[in-house]
């Protein structure tokens, strides 16, 4: 049987991969239930029998283009350990500049929150791990994302947080929020990197959206006034050549202190906007 070291050396297998290396890194530790660093710490160490079967397997399976998260079950984002599967999208990396610019504008201690179209739970959770003393509620449409974003909930020990099934408002009526949050479809239908990479093993409801990938932005921007408190702040995500038109949505709703931060690559992602003629 093959070395841990040998195993690694099979990144040239994955040529697709943006990080091979990092691929069959993640897959050995979730199959020998270790860290990376016992991996460098036992290079020599040989897999048995039925665990080489099963890492060639899920190999094979990554050659094939299945995401390492589908195929390890789970996914970590801000810190947490989330599970994740073929019923929502797999949480990314970028979508933590949402947590981080929502606690950067919203340091009280106590707030009202909502995520919209929550998946994983992912966004709701972080926050809840932040701040204890927010009431988060997380919506989604599909029974099976509300399903797994409730089992992280539970798995997580999180109390501050509801996960409910809700066509983003229709289950929320009378309810107001200080921060709405989210991070809705937004590919255009006929984008060519659909067919290309984990977006492949994804739901597609959860990442295309009409009018070039605007549709449900413009329905939260257009719905959200209704459901935030005075002054209350509306922060969503969006592809990286989508921030101008964001913003015009927002102006053209009423949003004021309107902006656009940028993900980790200096890309714009993120728009947030503040409504002040909310209802009390």
């Amino acid at each position: 049987m093959a070395t841990v070291k040998e195993n690694l050396l099979r990144a040239t297998e994955l040529a697709e991969s943006d990080s091979p290396r990092l691929d069959l890194e993640v897959l050995l530790c979730h199959l020998l239930g270790k860290s990376r660093a016992w991996l460098y710490t036992w290079p020599e160490h040989s897999l048995d029998e039925s665990q080489q079967t099963e890492f060639d397997a899920l190999v094979a399976r990554r050659i094939a283009g299945e995401p390492v998260a589908h195929l390890t079950g789970s996914r970590e984002f801000w810190s947490l350990p989330l599970k994740v599967n073929r019923s929502t999208l797999i949480p990314r990396p970028d979508t933590e500049v949402l947590v981080e610019t929502v606690l950067s504008l919203c340091p009280q201690t106590e707030a009202s929150v909502l995520d919209l179209g929550t998946g994983t739970g992912a966004i709701a959770l972080a926050l809840a791990s932040e701040k204890k003393h927010w009431q988060i509620t997380a919506v989604d449409t599909m029974p099976a994302a509300v399903a797994l974003a409730e089992e992280n909930r539970k798995l997580l020990g999180f109390h501050n947080v509801e996960i409910l099934q809700s066509d983003w408002f229709s289950a929320l009526a009378d309810q107001r929020f200080d921060v709405i949050v989210s991070n809705p479809p937004y590919i255009d239908t006929q984008d060519p990197h659909l067919r290309e990479g984990d977006v492949r093993f994804e739901p597609l409801s959860a990442l295309v959206a009409d009018e070039q990938g605007l549709a449900d932005i413009r329905k939260i921007a257009a719905d959200a006034r209704g459901f935030l408190s005075q002054n209350g702040m509306l922060a969503v995500e969006h592809g990286w050549e989508q921030g101008k038109a964001v913003r015009k949505v927002f102006a053209e709703h009423g949003y004021t202190e309107v902006e656009t931060r940028l993900d980790y690559a200096g890309r714009e992602r993120i728009t947030l906007g503040r409504y002040h003629n909310a209802l009390p």
